[in-house]
């Protein structure tokens, strides 16, 4: 067992524990039994930390090379460039799956993200320590905060990466919506000749083919698409460098200017150092746009998913104008029942990623001044919107709407046993006349028709 201090005290800590004593403070500290933080923001804030450590390391050669003062085999010199290239190398570990054990911290936690990014500083610094031969703990050689953490804060590191773990999901989303947009077009060329019954408020209306309502729901997911795509250009400006409210107070200029080239390079996504730093490390607001988007992707697929739902309702007591594919049995008492069980899945995601929605807009709504506390609740509801739509969207495409099949018979007999027909003669007979046939006939469909005919002939 190994022992670490700070200013509350010591902790005891097992001797190949990669994390360190502020990561352990904070377990105990918010041992909610919750979930532990999004794996795609550590991954982000680990790229954050790369692109800090390859810009000192550069930073350190241009210093070098500027100082004559200093010898080639200057020790101070050979200790920066191997401190910053085990950093870096610690890094590339961890972002190829190592030490995933070692991230304990809650996704809930007081300090706007600060655990995270203590319990990030403390598993890269005991990481490099073990690439260059030395134990765990031994923060004489790498230090988690003066050296791993060198010129930054949570505060422009935390938010940075949540930007780019959301631009990385939503990449992914954007494309799933592309690829579900192409299965319901298809479908829709596909039932383009299925004539059916169409429905206001549940209840009969007027004729429609089964591929129109396919072509309605394709364009829908169309317009989710393009806002998800668009909405990375809100995410790419980042404060990285304005340290704790934006102003830059401990980070050096040319590290500020380099840092963001080096992140761009990393994470292959067009950042842009922001034109105010202070406003995106204390405004939230963006994620709040974000998550807007996700509930309106989630409305689209809840409508889409219900309809499915209710058309696919029978198979005999129902309206079974669609066939869903079997996926599972339906019952544990009713022997050969089968649910629609992708659509239920789909319709609960999409609650939760309305609720999520709920989580974030409140928590963005709490940035007290120069910082908003509640970032780790904002990024673990964002994030795990994103993650769930990117698989109920995978899903639904491939386990319903590519599966399903029609019930030509059952749409053709349904719009048959209505009069839905009789909505084309208002036009020439008059509504009150056409309603008063109606009534007459009692609502049967070939009286309604034979009726309306003889009238229309008579009258033209």
């Amino acid at each position: 067992m190994r022992i670490e201090k700070d200013s509350l005290g010591e902790m005891t800590l097992p001797d190949d524990a990669l994390y360190g004593i502020q990561s352990a403070r904070a377990a105990e500290n918010f041992s909610l039994g919750y979930k532990r933080v999004n794996k795609h923001l550590i991954r982000a804030m680990v790229t954050v930390k790369k692109a800090a450590a390859i810009t000192y390391k550069k930073l350190a050669s241009i210093n070098t090379s500027k100082d004559t003062s200093k010898k080639p085999n200057d020790p101070d010199t050979l200790d920066t460039s191997k401190k910053y290239s085990a950093i870096i190398g610690a890094c590339d570990k961890i972002l190829a799956g190592a030490a995933e054990d070692a991230f304990i911290t809650g996704a809930l936690q007081g300090g706007a993200g600060t655990s995270l990014n203590m319990n990030v500083n403390e598993v890269i610094a005991n990481v490099a320590l073990t690439v260059i031969g030395k134990k765990p703990g031994d923060y004489g050689e790498i230090h988690p905060l003066d050296d791993v953490n060198r010129g930054q804060s949570t505060n422009d590191v935390y938010p940075t990466a949540l930007r780019i773990a959301s631009i990385e999901l939503l990449r992914e989303l954007s494309g799933g919506c592309a690829e579900l947009q192409e299965a319901l077009q298809k479908r829709e060329q596909e039932f383009a000749a299925v004539k059916k019954l169409g429905r206001t408020e549940l209840m009969d209306a007027v004729p429609v083919t089964l591929g129109e309502e396919f072509g309605a729901y394709a364009q829908a997911i169309a317009r989710d698409r393009w806002r998800l795509y668009k909405a990375e250009e809100r995410l790419r400006q980042v404060n990285l460098g304005g340290t704790a409210v934006g102003l830059s107070g401990n980070a050096e200029k040319k590290y500020r200017f380099m840092v963001i080239e080096e992140l761009r390079e990393l994470s292959g996504i067009g950042l842009a150092a922001a034109e105010y730093p202070m406003d995106i490390t204390q405004n939230n607001d963006v994620f709040v746009e974000v998550s807007g988007l996700l509930k309106a992707l989630a409305v689209n697929l809840m409508k889409i998913a219900n309809d499915f739902r209710l058309m696919n309702s029978g198979p005999h007591g129902g309206i079974g104008e669609l066939k869903l594919a079997a996926m599972q049995a339906g019952s544990t008492i009713m022997p050969g029942k089968v649910n629609p069980v992708i659509p239920e899945m789909v319709i609960q995601t999409a609650i939760k990623v309305m609720a999520n929605d709920y989580a974030v807009t409140i928590a963005a709504s709490h940035g007290e001044f120069e910082l908003n506390a509640f970032c780790p609740l904002i990024a673990d509801s964002l994030l795990e919107s994103l993650s769930l739509l990117n698989r109920a969207v995978k899903i639904f495409r491939e386990k319903c709407v590519e599966t399903l099949e029609a019930d030509s018979e059952k749409c053709t007999a349904l719009l048959d046993a209505s009069f839905a027909f009789a909505a084309s003669y208002a036009p020439h007979l008059g509504y009150d006349k056409v309603s008063a046939i109606i009534k007459e006939c009692g609502g049967d469909p070939a009286k309604i028709k034979k009726a309306l005919e003889v009238i229309s002939n008579l009258k033209f």
